[in-house]
């Protein structure tokens, strides 16, 4: 059995740290404080700790501050866990204009135990993408996806990262030549650990094994790397699936988001 505390232990160690924005266009600290700004005009807020309540009623305005001076900035995520002693966090976003969004699960466990063979529906192959067009389609079927409507802004993002060659592979399930299926594959630069993220099938292909074959092959291709732990921020569809795998649930995070 994985112990829970050990691994949330080197979830907190190894990437809550300058490994969590490894394509940011630039890191501002302010204490505790890690301020990212990415491409598209998103800034980004994380932190390994925050103290006291006197800390967090300076922190939270003085981080917006930064953004609110940039007019190229659009929204701002910060980004808490549920496992944090954060008093007053909540009420301190809401006061400066932070809205929840719906909390995910930190899962975390062992890679191998999501390298398995995972047999496809007939006529569905899998592949690693790193063409412009396929990485547009790619996004733009995520989008599908995830009931959003279509944006350039997250393909942009997707071939920066490509460009910065960061080691971010990305996977797509294909059928009749069109994409139905699609994740990512985040190594963690100087740890234990690969991410995997942003995995969406299209709602007629679900529940098919499309899902479970996209992440044994981006486990397969982590453990390539040489990574052994696995980390994902799951949704409620994502979550038992990844239990089953033998992922374990170590604690939540949730995307507080401000909006100019």
């Amino acid at each position: 059995m994985q112990n829970s505390a050990h691994l949330l232990r080197l979830y907190d160690e190894q990437l809550r740290t300058e490994a969590e924005t490894p394509s940011a266009v630039s890191i501002t600290r302010l204490g505790p404080l890690r301020l990212a700004t990415f491409p598209g005009g998103r800034g980004f807020i994380t932190y390994p700790h925050l103290r006291d309540v006197e800390e967090i009623d300076r922190l939270v305005p003085e981080a917006l501050e930064h953004y609110r001076a940039d007019p190229a900035i659009g929204r701002v995520e910060w980004k808490t866990r549920g496992h944090d002693n954060a008093p007053g966090l909540h009420e301190a976003l809401i006061r400066n204009g932070f809205t929840p969004d719906e909390p995910e699960s930190i899962m975390l466990g062992e890679i191998a135990a999501l390298a398995v063979d995972v047999p496809l529906p007939a006529g569905v192959t899998l592949r690693q993408v790193t063409g412009e067009q396929d990485v547009r389609a790619m996004s733009a079927m995520s989008d599908k996806a995830f009931g959003e409507s279509p944006s350039r802004e997250m393909a942009d993002a997707l071939l920066h990262r490509l460009e910065l060659g960061t080691g971010m592979q990305l996977w797509v399930a294909e059928a009749d030549d069109r994409i139905v299926g699609a994740g990512r594959l985040e190594p963690v630069e100087g740890s234990d650990f690969a991410g995997l993220w942003g995995g969406a099938v299209l709602e007629p292909w679900r529940k098919r094994g499309i899902y479970r074959a996209l992440t044994a092959a981006r486990a397969r291709a982590a453990l390539a790397l040489g990574k052994t732990l696995v980390h994902s921020d799951s949704t409620e569809y994502s979550r038992p699936i990844l239990e089953r795998s033998g992922l374990i649930k170590v604690s939540t995070t949730t995307p507080y988001m401000w909006r100019r």
